[in-house]
Formats: structure tokens, C-alpha cells, sequence
């Protein structure tokens, strides 16, 4: 088969080797880099085909190893080897102890700020923090329900407001 010949055999089999790099990377964007990647590989190592056996398995299995080589390197690099001679990082984590003085301070600022809210926003704040229903909150506090909403609304902004520390930026 000329160098032509097995071009244009590729070009016809891309089709049919899309939804497998679709099934193999689960995402559009891989699925076409990962057959260009495997149509790449059967073009440039197009003398090791032999005429007359199925092309079709042969691009599959080159598109299969190359997901599997591709998902190893990902792995690997994402994989954290400790090179410190006395294996620091690894024995660091199992060692350390936790107190939970962060959690601590922060429930006492939320307390703080729990505290500062006037009472007909706390209320019904409270309420639907702990799991109640506007329409719950409306009834047990006999009040409308837009009136609950615009309540908890204001609850939250100036909880917000006061917590400002807490904000990711």
C-alpha cells in the first residue's frame, strides 16, 4: 500500500474511531486530541502495518495503548514522591494533631455575630438555618411569608457584613 493509498485508508477510519476516544476520555476535546494522537502514530509508523490484516483493530489498539500511556503520565504527575532523606512529608501528616481551635474561634465569631442581630431578624434566620420552611416560618411566627423572606434576607447580609474575615476573595 503507497504512502497515498494508506492516508486516505485513515481518513476513512477516523469516523468510525471517534465514539471510541469518546468512550476511552468521556470529553469532546480529548476525544480529538486523542485521535489525532493515535492517527499520528499509524502514519508515522505505517511500515510496521501489514497489508491485508485488519486496519481497523490495529488503529484501535494504537488508540487504546496511547489512552493508557497518556492516563499513566497523568497519574504520575499528579502523584506526590517524597525525595527527603528522612521521609519527612510522608511521616509529617500521620503525626500531626489537631485541635480544633480554628473551628473554635470561628463558631464564637459566628456566635458574636448571631448575637448582634436584633431579634425579629434572628428569628426567623434561625428558623430556616435549622431547617424550617418560609411557609413554616410564616406560620409559627404569624407573619407573611415575603415578610420571613426579606427577614432572612437581612439576617444574612449583615451576618455577611460582620463576618467579613471569613470572605474568600
Amino acid at each position: 500500500m503507497t504512502t497515498l493509498e494508506f492516508s486516505y485508508t485513515l481518513d476513512n477510519m477516523s469516523s468510525a474511531l471517534k465514539p471510541f476516544a469518546l468512550k476511552l476520555t468521556r470529553d469532546k476535546e480529548d476525544a480529538d486530541d486523542l485521535l489525532q494522537e493515535t492517527m499520528l502514530k499509524a502514519f508515522t509508523n505505517r511500515e510496521k502495518y501489514t497489508d491485508g490484516t485488519n486496519l481497523k483493530a490495529w488503529l484501535y489498539t494504537i488508540m487504546k495503548n496511547t489512552f493508557i500511556t497518556n492516563y499513566q503520565k497523568m497519574v504520575r504527575r499528579s502523584t506526590f514522591i517524597d525525595t527527603t532523606e528522612n521521609l519527612h512529608y510522608i511521616n509529617s501528616s500521620g503525626s500531626s494533631i489537631q485541635n480544633n481551635a480554628y473551628g473554635n474561634f470561628t463558631m464564637k465569631d459566628i456566635d458574636r455575630a448571631l448575637d448582634k442581630l436584633a431579634d425579629t431578624y434572628k428569628e426567623p434566620f434561625l428558623m430556616h438555618f435549622n431547617g424550617f420552611k418560609y411557609h413554616e416560618i410564616a406560620d409559627r411566627l404569624a407573619i407573611p411569608i415575603g415578610t420571613v423572606k426579606n427577614r432572612i434576607h437581612i439576617a444574612r447580609k449583615e451576618l455577611k457584613g460582620n463576618l467579613k474575615t471569613y470572605q474568600y476573595k
